[in-house]
């Protein structure tokens, strides 16, 4: 029998000194590692809900700032212009023409192809925040499009329109889906009232066109009443964000989701509820 060397025994007695001294096995076992696997998924799968929750917040909180910016805007319009409203004359006509009738808050006819911002920069609101990042909201994910329906990776610029109550165009117009009643003057908003009279909404991405959101009035002879115009977003945990006449901002959290089906599109009766909200919060034809 041959004895092991002095070197190889001091050797062997180091290690079982360690295991001695911390019995514990030197590397995982397949049992232990599969359990920290699982832990890292239940960690993951309770924490990302929150962070996406956050995110969402976020993201609107973001958007009611830049309402709230444009609102003031708005306000500041007023009070060098004698208590006239900016004009709001940016219009698409579906089937028809778009145009803008003289000077408007914003001059787009179509903010999917909109390449640059001079539609923004060049409107009536620019001169009191000349940021173009409060005219898009962080929640809007939609892109450019070139006029010939090609999508590009950019970002749109504009994902508000403002309401066709505050001196929206056609005032009085007959030949544009019956009369739309608007106020020309901040003074003369009576009902609804400035603090439920909503000026800017953030839109739905596949209805946003021209800078003027639109919808026909309660009771309104003309047209198919009851009917989508433009619909409000459903980003924001299936919500939109809209600033009021006096000046205050909201969120507004939807009772079914807004999904675009085609133009024109009637409401459900579940839907009923939401449609009348927005339309309440715009000029009536019996509004003086």
């Amino acid at each position: 029998m041959l004895l092991s060397s002095p070197r190889r025994l001091t050797s062997r007695r180091i290690v079982a000194e360690r295991r001695r001294l911390d019995p514990r096995p030197l590397a995982f076992t397949l049992v232990e590692l599969l359990v920290v696997i699982a832990i890292i998924g239940i960690l993951a799968a309770l924490l990302l809900p929150a962070l996406s929750k956050a995110k969402v917040q976020a993201q609107s909180a973001a958007c009611l700032d830049n309402l709230n910016e444009l609102q003031v805007c708005w306000h500041l319009y007023v009070a060098d212009n004698d208590d006239f409203l900016v004009p709001n004359n940016s219009v698409y006509v579906l089937g028809g023409s778009s145009s803008v009738e003289g000077s408007s808050w914003c001059l787009g006819l179509d903010a999917r192809t909109e390449l640059t911002p001079s539609n923004i920069v060049n409107g009536l609101l620019f001169q009191y925040n000349s940021q173009v990042a409060i005219y898009h909201c962080p929640a809007d994910q939609s892109t450019l499009e070139t006029p010939d329906g090609q999508k590009l990776p950019d970002l749109r610029w504009r994902s508000y329109n403002m309401s066709q109550s505050v001196n929206g165009y056609p005032q009085g117009d007959p030949t544009y889906y019956g009369i739309i009643p608007v106020w020309t003057k901040f003074t003369e908003i009576r009902h609804p009232t400035p603090s439920e009279l909503f000026v800017f909404i953030d839109e739905n991405a596949d209805t946003i066109e021209d800078a003027e959101f639109g919808n026909p009035p309660v009771g309104s002879p003309y047209f198919w009443p009851d009917i989508w115009w433009d619909m409000p977003s459903d980003r924001h945990n299936q919500g939109a964000n809209l600033s009021f006449a006096d000046g205050h901002v909201e969120h507004w959290k939807w009772r079914v989701p807004k999904i675009f089906l085609d133009w024109f599109q009637p409401i459900s009766p579940d839907e009923m509820p939401d449609y009348q909200r927005v339309q309440n919060a715009m000029k009536q034809l019996s509004d003086n």
